[in-house]
């Protein structure tokens, strides 16, 4: 038996579809270990050494592939072909003891029997220098994430959440919307004559230009002497540019471009795409079993298989005719920091149309399968063609132009029309008479409004995303994840305005903060240079822990900086510092060790205390939880002994032994009543015992409003309160 581990069960599935002979396909269901969840993870004095631990809901998975992988003659590792998916496989091979010298990876781009055939034709090694380049974004993120994250909270006084990219991203849209705000409306006029030639339709002309040089009046006053003016001049046509306009298809699709017009057309959110686009190409459940649909959904290639130009050629050449086929196939040039390790995003068979599968997937599915698939047909057809005239109309010193296109030759857009609708003819829409040069023009009439000058836009995710990808920062993969982090309802740094993006409150102190003490991480150009040397791993081998040493020491200098508070000691008057430890983060002096004082930087700051924990020993620390106060062991969760800090309160009698019952508040959050004498006594009652027997049964009696009744519901016994 030949075992295949892939990351995803739908993976699994549609793969087992057409292998043939002696194989087993099996999940690992993501990674089977990470950095840990609760603390950094990454030992700082020991060149940045990662520690791994497997997921505590992972270990059934290990034992299971573990098992299968005994009794396999031959292990293949076949995860995402990405860093991500290269480390998957390295953690798995680590994990399973699989020989690291063993040519046991293998990778394809789509879930096709010819793909994943010849993947298995051609293993090879597990590519240690993706693997390393995976491992230090990893430590990276991890590092800036888990060290200034708490400064920001203490300094705030918020739980806050800080990231490399994200803060970068977050700082865009809070710089956008402070342009905004900042932003002072400048008045301005348009003014538009309509005019005609003898015999001809009416068309209008918009003034630009006074002298030779560009002009709108700036007030009313002035629009009015305009008016006056151009009211009382010959007009003439002086210039008509008559030209054939092309259009060329735009490129597959790939990552960012797929997010955006998922965002554009069919108005759903970044990570909502991906998670859509992943199960496209992991495959979709059909009667004859699993379907993979879509090549490979993270990449930044626009490259295109020669197979799949040849079949596009055939489909639109029996579909649309001839003229709509180039001679030779589109070829479309990835940029020059893309990574190009795959094909851009496409169907696997262009037999399986749109309409064919529509009915074995749900309606976003379909949207987006569709949307792709045209995106891929257009990018293989011709130009679109256009009749373009321009033309300028001069009167006295005054010139005033128009222009109209008119659409001849569908090609590429009778399939997927990216064109944006335009207005009127001052956006080159304008329906215009045939016009030569000096051909004499009558007047009709003047039309002048007032304008203002706009504000800048505020970011969507699509303009967020194409901002981020020309700056270069962040990766294809990683835009989801950060426009999830943005608009977390946890902390919500952004809110959502309809489809424009808008800052909370808590953003800008964020923000402000992160560029005072953190100005390396929070310039553009720093971040985009970083995303290079780390990309710059996988394909030259440099050892990635000398980049984040020379990272770490600047950053190292910055932090501290940021970690001394305006707050003074109030034992020795020095200043105090922000410091995060196993308890959490807290004022400490900067006079240690001469003087030891520490306080919370707010209510909610977990610190130890001099209690000890009476079942196990350890240091209790105190916490604040939705009730109130609470100490809590240090040694948790290996002991969950707490106890509450917040003032007893007695209300009723226990029927049981006769002492005062407290009352007291469950973890779900309801009240309840349990008596003082416990763990002796153990009553409790979700109402007010009264300490007395029920006449009828023998029950406890409770008070609920201003009756007595019964506690046993089968019992109906109830009196007015005395």
């Amino acid at each position: 038996m030949q075992l295949i581990i892939v990351e995803s069960p739908h993976k699994a599935k549609t793969i087992e579809k057409f292998l043939k002979g002696d194989y087993k396909v099996d999940a690992s269901k993501g990674h089977i270990r990470d950095l840990p969840v609760n603390r950094m993870g990454v030992n700082i004095n020991g060149n940045f050494e990662p520690f791994y631990e497997i997921s505590p809901d992972k270990k059934a998975d290990i034992k299971r592939l573990k098992d299968d992988a005994l009794k396999a003659d031959r292990v293949y590792l076949a995860t995402d072909p990405d860093r991500e998916g290269e480390a998957i496989s390295w953690h798995l091979a680590e994990v399973l003891n699989l020989d690291e010298n063993d040519k046991n990876r293998i990778e394809f781009n789509e879930i096709s029997e010819k793909a994943v055939s010849a993947a298995l034709k051609n293993p090879r090694k597990i590519d240690m220098n993706l693997v390393d380049a995976q491992q230090a974004r990893r430590v990276l993120d991890r590092i800036v994430g888990y060290s200034i994250s708490p400064a920001a909270s203490s300094r705030l006084n918020e739980t806050l959440s800080a990231g490399r990219v994200q803060s970068v991203a977050l700082k865009m849209v809070v710089d956008r919307e402070r342009e905004i705000a900042a932003f002072v409306p400048q008045e301005y006029w348009n003014i538009k004559a309509e005019v005609e030639k003898a015999g001809e339709k009416p068309f209008k002309v918009l003034l630009v230009e006074k002298a030779g040089k560009k002009f709108k009046p700036k007030n009313a006053t002035e629009a009015e002497e305009t008016e006056i003016a151009l009211k009382n001049l010959p007009y003439k046509v002086s210039d008509v540019k008559k030209s054939v306009v092309k259009s060329h298809a735009p490129a597959p699709f790939i990552t960012s471009t797929l997010q955006q017009d998922g965002s554009i057309k069919l108005n759903i959110t970044a990570p909502q795409v991906m998670q859509i686009a992943q199960r496209l190409y992991e495959g979709v459940e059909t009667e004859h079993g699993n379907v993979a649909l879509i090549t490979y959904m993270r990449t930044d290639s626009v490259r295109v298989s020669s197979d799949a130009q040849a079949a596009a050629l055939k489909y639109i050449r029996e579909n649309y005719g001839d003229k709509y086929a180039p001679q030779k196939p589109n070829v479309y040039r990835s940029k020059k920091d893309a990574q190009d390790a795959h094909e851009a995003i496409r169907p696997i068979n262009i037999e399986r149309t749109p309409e064919s599968v529509k009915n074995i997937l749900d309606k976003n599915q379909y949207k987006l399968y569709k949307l792709i698939y045209e995106r891929f047909i257009a990018s293989q057809m011709t130009d679109a063609l256009y009749d373009s005239v321009q033309v300028d109309v001069k009167a006295g010193d005054y010139t005033l132009k128009t222009s109209g296109k008119t659409l001849t030759f569908k090609g590429y857009t009778a399939v997927y029309d990216d064109t944006k609708k335009e207005e009127d003819e001052e956006n080159g829409n304008a329906i215009l008479p045939p016009l030569d040069c000096g051909d004499a023009l009558n007047l009709i009439g003047l039309i002048k409004e007032q304008k203002f000058t706009k504000p800048p836009v505020r970011f969507t995710e699509a303009t967020l995303i194409k901002n981020m990808e020309d700056k270069g920062i962040g990766r294809p993969s990683t835009y989801a994840t950060i426009m999830a982090k943005l608009t977390d309802k946890k902390r919500e740094y952004v809110k959502k305005d309809k489809k424009h993006l808008v800052p909370n409150p808590i953003s800008y102190s964020l923000i402000d903060f992160l560029v005072k003490y953190f100005p390396d991480i929070m310039n553009v150009g720093f971040t985009a240079k970083m995303e290079d040397d780390l990309d710059a791993i996988g394909v030259s081998g440099k050892d990635w822990h000398k980049l984040i040493a020379e990272f770490y020491e600047p950053f190292s200098k910055q932090l501290d900086n940021s970690r001394i508070t305006d707050v003074k000691c109030d034992k020795c008057g020095a200043p105090m510092i922000v410091k995060s430890g196993r308890y959490g983060n807290y004022y400490a002096c900067s006079n240690y060790p001469n003087c030891k004082n520490i306080k919370p930087v707010n209510e909610k700051t977990v610190i130890p205390t001099d209690r000890i924990c009476e079942k196990c020993g350890a240091i209790m620390v105190e916490r604040e939880g939705k009730f109130g106060k609470f100490l809590a062991c240090s040694n948790y969760p290996k002991c969950k002994n707490t106890v509450s800090l917040a003032p007893e309160t007695f209300e009723g009698v226990c029927p049981v032994c006769g002492k005062p019952t407290k009352k007291m508040t469950s973890k779900a959050g309801k009240v309840f009543y349990g008596c003082s004498g416990y763990p002796d006594c153990k009553f409790m009652s979700w109402d007010i015992p009264t300490g007395e027997k029920c006449p009828d049964c023998g029950a406890p009696l409770v008070k609920v409003g201003k009756k007595i009744k019964c506690s046993s519901k089968s019992c109906k016994y109830v009196k007015n309160e005395e």
